[in-house]
């Protein structure tokens, strides 16, 4: 795995686990750790062991509390604009990744730190997390996404709301809201949560999963025609030997033994 200071990598029986780590500084993310996040995600897209990723925070106090507000006090209108665009690329490399992204949600996941969990295809709490878009304290607004994901995830009035007063909201009202996929009362059954989950979707054929993810993200994008990029990933499945192993597999009342071909 690769050599890291903020971003810790491990791979575990095909599932890799991204753990941001500066529990001093809550997890904050600064330009640094973005770069460490897209260099993670890069080499387990190269990596064919893993098939499931867990993105979480050190220690017990925070996900990710956001952005590191030293770094925001110092920027302009030009430099400002790049920050932000760096910080969706990296994002939308999460969202769009192949293998499934879980968020795994400790404590605080705020502002960058909720745009990052937002990011990930699915996110399991425990039963401490917050989750907030405060940018407007600091008289700003969400810069990596957050507007965006969050009026997908829950709506546009609930998203005007949160993102307009910066309130921060508990695990249950997350779950209620549809922001995330379940509570759990501790980091160890939230990680076993995330493990089954995972380890569920890795008996399914690994190509289709990948455009599982290309479709559902298509809904999304203005530019897409979600029908038609639906109608292509079924076509392209046919060609896939997984697609012969499904069915008869299926024909023949037996588990399938998918390979990712």
């Amino acid at each position: 795995m690769g050599n890291f200071t903020n971003v810790l990598l491990e791979v575990n029986e095909g599932i890799a686990q991204v753990t941001i780590n500066r529990p001093d500084k809550l997890n904050a993310l600064n330009i640094q750790t973005i770069e460490e996040i897209k260099l993670a995600f890069e080499e387990i897209n190269d990596n064919p062991e893993v098939h499931g990723v867990i993105v979480t925070g050190s220690g017990e106090k925070a996900f990710v509390a956001g952005a590191d507000i030293s770094e925001i006090a110092d920027l302009n209108s030009m430099t400002a604009r790049k920050f932000a665009e760096n910080g969706q690329e990296v994002f939308m490399a999460i969202e769009n990744c192949h293998k499934p992204v879980i968020a795994l949600v400790n404590g605080f996941a705020l502002g960058g730190g909720c745009e990052l969990a937002m990011a990930c295809h699915m996110r399991v709490a425990t039963g401490n997390a917050k989750f907030g878009q405060p940018e407007v304290n600091l008289g700003l607004i969400p810069g990596y996404g957050g507007t965006q994901r969050l009026t997908q995830l829950i709506g546009k009035a609930k998203s005007f709301e949160l993102s307009m007063t910066g309130d921060m909201i508990d695990a249950n009202a997350a779950l209620s809201l549809g922001l995330i996929n379940y509570v759990e009362e501790d980091i160890d059954s939230a990680k076993a949560r995330c493990n089954k989950i995972l380890n569920k979707i890795a008996t399914k054929a690994p190509l289709a999963v990948g455009l599982v993810i290309d479709c559902v993200n298509a809904v999304f994008n203005e530019q897409e025609n979600g029908y038609q990029t639906e109608a292509n990933g079924f076509a392209a499945c046919t060609k896939t030997s997984d697609f012969v192993e499904g069915t008869k597999a299926f024909l023949e009342k037996r588990k399938p033994e998918f390979k990712g071909e």
